[in-house]
Parts: structure tokens; sequence; C-alpha cells
């Protein structure tokens, strides 16, 4: 079988952090593109930046090659480094403490288990027209909001 490529951006933002959130998915596949965003009323940035490569992923109909891009430091190395450590001491820290963002990061690792994800960091805010894409989206997401109170 052979897997569809997919490239994707995805962001979060959060105001006042914690505060309300917004989160941007910008994606590509023979060259249709799709964008998705959300927003939760009360979050942080970390839990709006998982949020976005999780519904990025889930948006997905079938199982594909991904590369996903991301600004997020957290997200980038929680995955390369911090998880298989994370999951092993039974979702406690290094120090023992419980791990943040446990739900989001099981969520995530549910739909990547779904895909063969390459993941690529990408320094934010420094030009990359579909990172600046997804970032605008989840800014978006969170004005909308914002201007329905």
């Amino acid at each position: 079988m052979i897997l569809k490529n997919v490239v994707m951006y995805t962001d979060g933002a959060c105001r006042n952090n914690p505060g309300p959130g917004g989160w941007g998915v910008w994606m590509s596949f023979e060259g249709h593109e799709k964008t998705l965003r959300g927003f939760e009323k009360e979050t942080t940035n970390n839990r709006m930046e998982l949020t976005a490569a999780i519904m990025g992923l889930r948006a997905l109909k079938e199982s594909c090659v991904v590369n996903l891009h991301t600004d997020s430091q957290y997200v980038q190395k929680g995955i390369h480094q911090w998880v298989a450590g994370w999951r092993s001491r039974g979702w406690r820290t290094a120090s023992g403490h419980e791990v943040k963002n446990k739900d989001l990061w099981e969520s995530l690792l549910n739909e990547v288990a779904r895909h063969q994800v390459h993941w690529h960091w990408v320094r934010g805010h420094a030009g990359n027209v579909h990172n600046e894409r997804a970032d605008a989206l989840a800014r978006q997401a969170i004005e909308e909001q914002e201007d329905r109170r």
C-alpha cells in the first residue's frame, strides 16, 4: 500500500498564558491545501501547540506519511526526547512529578500511531510562510471568539 504524503504545519497561541487559546493547522497534499483552527476558553500555549498537532493528524482520513512542522520546542523535544521516559515511569518526570498535559500527550501518541510522522522543528516568526499561516489561524481562532463577546 502506497501512503499519501502530507505536509503539515501546526501552531498554538494563547493570550495571557493561561487564558484564551487557539490552534491552527495548514496542510498540503498533492497541491491541495486545507486549514483548520480551533479555540479553548481557558488553556495554555503548550496545550494549544499539542492540540494543533493532534487535530491536524486526526483530520487525516487514512494512514499517511506526514512531514509535521512545529515551532514548539515543547512538542518537538517532548515527542523525541521526553515521552518515552515519561511513559516508562508511569507518566512521571525524571524528578518524579506528574507530567503536565498527559491527556494530550496520550492523544498525540494515539494519532501518531496511525501515521508515519516525520517531525521538523522550525523557528517561529522567522518568515516561514506556512508556519506564519498556522500561527495566523491560531490567533484568528482567538480573535473570532473574543469578537463574539
